[in-house]
């Protein structure tokens, strides 16, 4: 499996942007059948609550773009790499369109990466790369969905789950040091439990594939929504998860106590607190609580919940464990040294 180790990268802010509209599960209680034990029981195990998403004229693009104008960035910046699978277009790629917008010069690269919950860490890999091979001093790691649009809004196992959000991470060198490690996995053969089937050129949008069908558990959706199969990925976070943190730990020759925070992508309560079970991890250092707060953000969802759960109560250095996994499948999970930082934080869009 791809492994790798970088010396010189080091993040050196992160700024989220949340969409405009805020919703609850209770707003959903027709897709429970009215029933409202059963949407209590949900927040109490899942940890679904609140969540954000975007009005239907905002992309992830304007999200990240707005993340990234609060990180203040400016001319500066050697690279931009855009993690997203809700991009404006398919030609050209978010990160030329945010470069433009941006007014970056044009000897700043830009490219997107189509990953969903493991993007974030995947583009983190990328960053330090372009940082370690020497010809980089700083790369601005967009990463941002709007999962809200791909969902029926009648679907029960999914509409109540996703929030949309946009993030900006700033990757610099530091010429002092800062050792990061990283793990990176896929299982292609598993591809179709997470998808959105019609839409790309294997299947097209077509009358066909626009007709609406309630399937036997409720759940209302087309061929052009997301299709999720929550029992198979429950499954693959349960055995893979503690499988990567062990994997990484062994790499880089420390231990759980060695760890401060243990940031999992933030799928919901339930898998989270599974997997810090299994490997025995304290709770009290696994971040939980963003799901409940902003929904599923997708490739945003591990800078959020360090925003969120790591960095406000952070005066010294953390040295954290950051692991996404889902649609692909794919899992990726970096270790790293993040030093006290000013410039972080959540926002909602237009606020």
């Amino acid at each position: 499996m791809p492994k790798s180790k970088t010396n010189f990268a080091q993040i050196t802010g992160i700024q989220t942007t949340l969409g405009p509209v805020q919703r609850c599960i209770d707003d959903d209680i027709e897709n429970f059948g009215g029933k409202v034990a059963q949407i209590e029981r949900i927040k109490k195990t899942i940890g679904l609550n609140k969540r954000y998403v975007v009005t239907d004229d905002l992309t992830s693009l304007d999200l990240c773009e707005d993340a990234a104008r609060r990180l203040r960035i400016n001319g500066d910046v050697d690279a931009i790499i855009f993690v997203t699978q809700t991009p404006d277009h398919f030609q050209p790629c978010n990160a030329a369109k945010l470069h433009g917008r941006l007014g970056l010069p044009v000897s700043c690269a830009a490219f997107d990466v189509a990953l969903g919950c493991s993007g974030w860490v995947y583009g983190l890999h990328l960053a330090s790369l372009m940082i370690e091979a020497g010809g980089c001093e700083r790369v601005l790691l967009a990463a941002g969905d709007t999962m809200s649009r791909c969902v029926h809004p009648r679907d029960r196992s999914a509409a109540s789950l996703f929030g949309d959000g946009g993030t900006a991470t700033l990757v610099e060198k530091n010429s002092q040091g800062n050792e990061t490690w990283f793990c990176l996995h896929t299982d292609g053969s598993q591809w179709e439990n997470i998808q959105v089937p019609a839409g790309g050129f294997r299947l097209p949008k077509s009358a066909e594939t626009s007709r609406v069908s309630t399937d036997a558990k409720g759940n209302t959706r087309s061929e052009e929504t997301l299709l999720m199969d929550g029992a198979e990925v429950f499954n693959f976070s349960i055995q893979r998860e503690p499988e990567a943190i062990r994997e990484i730990l062994d790499f880089s020759g420390l231990g759980v106590t060695d760890i401060d925070s243990l940031v999992f992508h933030q799928a919901n309560r339930f898998i989270i607190g599974n997997i810090a079970k299994r490997l025995k991890f304290p709770l009290d250092r696994v971040p939980s609580a963003s799901v409940e707060k902003f929904g599923n953000l997708s490739s945003a969802s591990i800078p959020t919940a360090i925003c969120d759960e790591v960095l406000p109560d952070s005066t010294v250095d953390q040295r954290i464990i950051c692991s996404g996994f889902g649609v692909g499948l794919s899992w990726a999970t970096a270790l790293t040294t993040i030093e006290s930082i000013d410039n972080f934080g959540i926002s909602v869009f237009g606020k």
